[in-house]
């Protein structure tokens, strides 16, 4: 996607952070339905110290920038989320590491390394009610979309359509991970918060590319 990976990596990270502190009540509250609430206060927290921390992580490449937000993510995140979210950037890092360019495949592979991490770290599967229900389908949009020859800004919005509409169809699950599982059949009819969360950040990924492409 660029001969320089930084710049377009950094470029995502912040928007992350930034939906993610701008959203902390939409997102606390989507989690009050049936979890503790905790999930918008938690992830906007970890994230404004990833903001404020900015200028200070070591950018040598790609892959060790990445490698200093995840310890930040999974230190100064409450409850799972931290240690989901970091090691889905950890891992993603792992895939960056020695690139000097990061193409669309190798985006791809990153997300999927993602996935396996936060599969592993939180024995979640696909159907679970997890935000793996909205990344995962997101990633094999993207991968589609890399096969098609798209652009950037073209794959991201229509990564962003796919994970919004997969974070609706939650709704549907019943949720078998984190504090919404104890509900049992009462989490069928609410969405899961971690995917939407995933969606609202593709899509303001998907309206602030083509400023930064």
């Amino acid at each position: 996607m660029t001969e320089n990976p930084l710049p377009q990596v950094e470029f995502v990270v912040r928007t992350i952070a930034q939906t993610a502190v701008a959203n902390e009540k939409y997102f606390g509250d989507l989690d009050a339905v049936v979890g503790d609430g905790d999930f918008g206060y938690s992830l906007a927290r970890g994230f404004e110290i990833v903001l404020s921390d900015w200028d200070t992580f070591d950018r040598t490449d790609a892959a060790t920038f990445l490698r200093k937000v995840a310890v930040v993510i999974t230190s100064r995140i409450g409850g799972t989320s931290g240690p989901l979210w970091g090691t889905a950037f950890l891992r993603a890092a792992t895939v960056a590491a020695g690139k000097t360019a990061i193409d669309g495949e190798t985006v791809v592979a990153m997300l999927r390394a993602a996935i396996e991490g936060i599969q592993a770290r939180g024995s979640a599967s696909l159907g679970d009610k997890t935000l793996l229900d909205a990344l995962a389908p997101a990633t094999d949009e993207i991968a589609r979309q890399v096969g098609l020859g798209s652009d950037g800004p073209t794959t991201v919005r229509a990564a962003a359509a796919v994970a919004r509409a997969s974070a609706d169809e939650t709704a549907k699950l019943e949720a078998r991970r984190g504090r919404a599982s104890y509900t049992g059949e009462r989490s069928i009819g609410s969405v899961d918060p971690g995917a939407v969360a995933v969606a609202v950040i593709f899509e303001a990924l998907a309206d602030a590319w083509p400023a930064a492409s």
